[in-house]
Formats: C-alpha cells, structure tokens, sequence
C-alpha cells in the first residue's frame, strides 16, 4: 500500500504559516481578519454545533462561543500532519491544538483539542473548505471568560 500523500516542502511550509496566522487571529478574537482564510460556503462543525453551513453562521454560533471565552490559543506545530493531493489542488491539514480555559471563577484549565481542515486552491491561493475542530475528551466544554472582540 502507498504511504498517505505527504505535502511538499513548499505547500507544508505554507500551511504551518497558515496555522500561525490564523491562531493569531484566534488569539486576538479578530474575526474580521479570519475570515479571508474562509471559502464563504465552508462547512464546519466543532464542539458547539454539528454541521455549519456558510462562513457568517461559523462565525456567530462557533467562534463566538469560543473565541471570546478562552485564550492561548496555539497549534501545535511539531505534531502537525499536511497532506496534499498529487496534483496539489486540495490539502488537508491535521493539527492538535493548546488553549486555556476559564472557569466561572476565573482560575484556568488546559483545555486542549485536535482540527482537521480540508483546503482547495483557487485562483487566487488557498482556502479552507472544511473545519473540525473539537475539544480532547474530557476536556470541559465551557469556558467562561469575556475578552472583546477586536473585528467583527
């Protein structure tokens, strides 16, 4: 049998930015500056909700149930997987997750996860057609801080 198909050097360097920027962003609750990294018709689901269609319901009903509320967050780039299609068309990015969770009294957990993404490339570059991203088990699921959001 053949091994998966592994990303070049090229599309894997590409996608641990990506993985940077867009923790970036998380971090900063600026959804206004994710969002470009989004097909608009992207299907996602995660620990809050099953299947999201479209980028703007994403938004409203995942990351701001998340992003608000927790902070810290980072992918954890040495365990990352990426994957690409032969003809480099599409990839598909594996990565555990690290953020801290707060609970109703403020004292903070480690509330780490796991995310696949699956990416096709347009004309104009890469964007991502499809998000998991889910808590580790046991992990609890709310979080309760409430950090501004920097861009809707």
């Amino acid at each position: 049998m053949a091994s998966l198909p592994a990303a070049n050097a090229e599309i894997a360097g590409f996608f641990r930015q990506w993985l940077e920027t867009f923790a970036g962003y998380v971090r900063e609750v600026d959804y206004a500056s994710a969002r470009p990294l989004f097909h608009p018709d992207v299907l996602a689901f995660g620990t809050h909700n099953d299947v999201i269609p479209g980028l703007d319901q994403w938004v409203s009903t995942q990351w701001d149930n998340v992003w608000p509320k927790t902070a810290d967050f980072r992918f954890v780039l040495e365990q990352t997987s990426i994957l690409a299609s032969p003809d480099g068309a599409m990839a598909t990015v594996i990565a555990p997750w690290t953020s801290t969770g707060y609970h109703p009294d403020g004292s903070t957990f480690a509330r780490p996860g796991r995310a696949t993404m699956v990416f096709s490339r347009e004309d104009d570059g890469w964007l991502c057609v499809h998000s998991h991203m889910s808590l580790n088990r046991g992990v609890p699921q709310a979080s309760h801080a409430n950090r501004p959001v920097k861009a809707w």
